[in-house]
């Protein structure tokens, strides 16, 4: 199953809605996935992270290397 290795964010179903000539159009569920990008992790693992833990590993990198006074 695709699911975020960090925080477990997984696919959910939701319902969808169309309106066709102003009747409502009952449809199937369709299953909705997190946006799952490959990331290399400092000790250099690769792992599928959604990008709201994409963007909190790279910050949670760049306040290190801030506080060391080293450049990324």
């Amino acid at each position: 199953m695709k699911q975020c290795k960090v925080c477990g964010k997984g696919s959910i179903l939701r319902g969808a809605r169309k309106k066709v000539r102003s009747k409502y159009n009952p449809t199937p569920k369709k299953r909705k996935y997190p946006n799952l990008q490959q990331t290399k992790l400092s000790s250099g693992k690769k792992i599928l992270a959604c990008t709201k833990c994409v963007k909190t590993i790279k910050n949670a990198a760049v306040s290190v290397a801030k506080k060391k006074k080293i450049n990324i």
